[in-house]
């Protein structure tokens, strides 16, 4: 929970009840009789329901992003931009004419945008969170009015989840009122609809009021659940026990306490459960041991209930309580598969005990009891493993549970290939798979694929078939996105002709290619009559192009040098804008790579025309392209303000920088190091990385670019208020040493010591190095004493440096004594011999 010191709680919550007091329509007593309408109120003050609104919002801004309102190098269509959202279609049409009816590409590219036919409530969050952002809470429900979707229980709870939400993330307390004033006016329309008030729809409001410790709102919204859903009044208990364990009202802890082990009235035994479930989650060791000991948990408590216990007694290590427990549940034949459950859930619950001693403990423990470990027992623990990633010791569970005689499920399958990509060990594919063999575990699509993209990614496509068969023998068909791993993996090692089998391997086993496939197999083309071809049996295997194969068409013709072609491609495309603006930045990037800056440039100014940005990936591209051709500072900088992703501006920014500093000009690279800072200035690790780079490439130029360097050094520390890195020093001083700058490699030296860093090793083999290529030699001989000798490397380097330098070493030595001379030739001839020994 974020809960900053600045916030004062007493305000808020004074806030927020003076002003429910002031605003009628907040009033429990105002509910009326449901109604279908969305009667939500629309003005607003700072604490309104609507105040985000503000001007009304075109529903198209919703359905159809700036990118999404014009088509092709001409202007847009402006008749097509005043179409009603509502009247667009879902996707972009991806296909020629009659390929429209490709319903299985459809659906494909469904699944990545999002729809109101979701599969999941994350889904459907991140949908009402988008609108809500753009429009307003008010504004989302009506927009979902418009679509012919009445917003439903789903789509309140999803609103109720964002704006508790943005209360938690803002110091602001009247943002923070504002937001809670909008969810209980949500409250009042779900009651105005009809809905019930379930917890799914208060759980989240009612835990934000815990966390902020606001008593009064509390017992405000549950009057309003207890009223409208009387049957939630014994589980508003455990709510009602997490907040006075929140606040520290000792008196009705103790008095709930008491309540569950004194009562035991049937009518009130959910409400004691309740009460018991938010006890569990807490640190009350004493007040947990009271209770469960003075209680009879088999009588009151479920199996579910039973289990959250055995997690709370694993948490605050009392071990001999819960042998205790589960000697009385053994002792009343409670049922030996609940009893395995509660051993697993002690034993993962107690914190910092590794899976090398949950096993033994959890066998062990079934021993003393005499039961045996259940099919629950057994995928829970191997649940725990893979959530520590250690995959290893979850497989070694595998094989025990399918040697007791239990199979294990798909899902939990999937979870370990999952972690096994996760923590990129594909090498235990091959016992995966040999388990999989042994005990003919149930597969599907997803887990066959798995396990031929972890061979690919080892680089052993023969084992890759090599699964293929042996799923085939167990009677399970490959499908067509199993070669289609394969094949990518030949490309990407540029293995032509690997891939091109892969196709063959497919019309062998009877496997039809889809557009994915032969997206690859475009893309790799290396002739225009290969690309034909794959187009011609396209149409004879009735797939139909998407937008990824238009893209693979564009990459091919311009990888073949036909740039007109590629151009072609984009020009003949009859598609919805956003597929459009993709396939014309992919234009764009193979313009720019094939040498055709103008023409990229070209393609780039038709789309801003029309009123669309290019894909961030493109403008990196035209980025780093442009670099190379020396092109103009100020053209690179507006490029790089059109980079609406972190990442790709990240790494544009980083571009433009190096630019910057090898054409000297350190008041455009000081800005970009300010808006880097702003974006990351709570990440120091990005920060010198991006720092360590700018200076090693400083260090390996010419030495008429220390001053830059220098430069830069100075606004780090005053302009920007930071502390140089180590690395930043030591390129610092390489550079010094290049340039043969002494003043300037002593004043590098001295800024060790006020950035608070230790000489070692590497500073001093540096600031050796400066003083040599100075033709200071006598500081150099100084410097070389305090070189520890105990590495053959590090007296490699010195020797290289002697070598390097001696010109001018033999330059200073002439202006002195010959006698000076002798003994200086002698200490460095003998530190040389010395270390050429080690």
């Amino acid at each position: 929970m974020r809960a900053p010191a600045v916030r004062n709680l007493c305000t808020l919550s004074a806030l927020f009840r003076s002003r429910l007091t002031r605003n009628p329509s907040t009033k429990v007593e105002t509910f009326r009789k449901p109604s279908s309408e969305f009667d939500l109120p629309r003005n607003s003050s700072r604490a309104d329901l609507v105040d985000e609104d503000g001007d009304s919002v075109q529903i198209s801004t919703l359905l159809c992003s700036k990118q999404d309102k014009g088509s092709g190098y001409d202007e847009v269509d402006h008749e097509e931009k005043r179409k009603s959202a509502v009247g667009l279609p879902w996707m972009p049409d991806l296909c020629h004419g009659k390929l429209l009816g490709n319903r299985k590409e459809l659906v494909r590219e469904r699944k990545r945008k999002w729809i109101f036919k979701y599969s999941s409530t994350d889904r459907l969050y991140r949908l009402i969170k988008l609108c809500s952002d753009k429009l307003g809470t008010t504004q989302t429900v009506n927009v979902l009015g418009q679509l012919g979707r009445k917003a439903g229980v789903e789509e309140y709870n999803a609103l109720i989840k964002v704006c508790v939400q943005k209360a938690r993330v803002t110091d602001d307390e009247y943002i923070a009122l504002s937001e809670m004033s909008k969810a209980f006016h949500l409250f009042k329309s779900i009651r105005d609809c009809g809905y019930p008030l379930e917890e799914q729809t208060y759980d989240p409001l009612l835990r934000y009021i815990i966390d902020m410790g606001l008593v009064q709102e509390f017992q405000l919204f549950s009057d309003i659940i207890k009223a409208e859903n009387p049957g939630s009044a014994s589980r508003l208990g455990y709510y009602e026990m997490l907040l006075w364990l929140r606040v520290g009202n000792e008196e009705m802890i103790r008095d709930i306490c008491e309540f569950i082990t004194v009562d035991d009235r049937e009518d009130t035994s959910a409400l004691r459960v309740s009460y018991l479930m938010a006890l569990c989650e807490s640190d009350r060791k004493m007040q947990l041991l009271d209770v469960v000991k003075n209680i009879d948990i088999i009588k009151l408590l479920s199996a579910e209930s039973i289990e959250n216990i055995f997690q709370s007694l694993g948490r605050l290590h009392l071990e001999s309580v819960a042998e205790d427990i589960l000697l009385d549940l053994r002792a009343r034949d409670r049922d030996a598969d609940n009893i395995s459950n509660f051993i697993v859930s002690y034993a993962v619950s107690i914190p910092n005990l590794a899976v090398e001693d949950i096993i033994p403990k959890v066998n062990n423990m079934h021993g003393t009891l005499e039961v045996l470990p259940s099919w629950s027992s057994y995928e829970k623990l191997i649940l725990h493993c893979c959530g520590l990633d250690k995959v290893g010791d979850a497989l070694d569970i595998v094989e025990q549970m399918c040697n007791a005689g239990f199979y294990l499920s798909t899902d939990v399958l999937q979870f370990i290939l999952q972690i096994c990509e996760e923590s990129y060990e594909y090498i235990l594919v091959y016992r995966i798979h040999s388990i999989l063999c042994r005990y003919h575990l149930e597969l599907n699509g997803e887990i066959g694929r798995c396990l031929v993209h972890f061979c690919v990614r080892i680089k052993d496509f023969e084992g890759a078939y090599k699964i293929i068969g042996d799923l085939e023998e167990m009677n399970f068909k490959p499908t067509t996105n199993m070669y289609n791993v394969i094949m990518a993996g030949y490309f990407r090692e540029k293995n032509i002709s690997g891939g091109l089998r892969v196709l063959k391997h497919m019309q062998g086993a009877n496997v039809q290619p889809d557009s994915q496939t032969f997206c690859y197999l475009i893309q790799n083309c290396e002739t225009e009559e290969d690309i034909m071809k794959y187009c011609e049996e396209m149409k004879q295997y009735q797939i139909h192009p998407t937008k990824q194969v238009f893209m693979a068409l564009v990459k091919s013709y311009a990888a073949c040098g036909k740039l007109e072609k590629a151009k072609q491609v984009v020009l003949e495309l009859k598609v919805q804008n956003k597929s459009l603006i993709e396939i014309k930045s992919v234009l764009v990037v193979a313009l720019a790579s094939h040498g055709q800056l103008s023409e990229a440039f070209l393609v780039y100014e038709q789309i801003k025309k029309a009123g669309h940005n290019l894909e961030p990936k493109a403008v990196t591209c035209l980025i780093e392209e442009l670099i190379q051709h020396n092109g103009e500072l100020d053209r690179l900088l507006l490029l790089l303000k059109e980079v609406n992703d972190l990442d790709y501006w990240v790494d544009g920014c980083f571009k433009v920088i190096l630019y910057c500093a090898r054409n000297k000009n350190l008041s455009s690279a000081i800005l970009l190091f300010k808006q880097l800072k702003d974006k990351f200035e709570n990440d120091e690790m990005v920060m010198e990385a991006l720092f360590d780079t700018v200076f090693s490439v400083i260090a390996a130029s010419e030495s008429t670019h220390l001053q830059i360097g220098l430069d830069l050094l100075w606004a780090i520390k005053n302009e920007l208020d930071l502390m140089p890195s180590r690395q930043c020093l030591d390129f610092l001083l390489s550079a010094c040493a290049n340039a043969r700058d002494l003043n300037n490699a002593r004043l590098i030296w001295r800024e060790y010591e006020i950035a608070g860093f230790p000489y070692n090793v590497l500073s001093y083999l540096r600031m050796y190095q400066a003083l040599l290529a100075a033709g200071d030699a006598r500081s150099a001989r100084l410097m070389l004493k305090k070189i520890p000798r105990d590495d053959a490397e590090v007296c490699s380097v010195i020797i290289s440096c002697q070598e390097t330098y001696s010109s001018v070493d033999s330059v200073g030595e002439k202006k002195k004594q010959g006698k000076s001379k002798g003994r200086k030739s002698k200490d460095l001839n003998t530190s040389s011999s010395d270390m050429c020994s080690l």
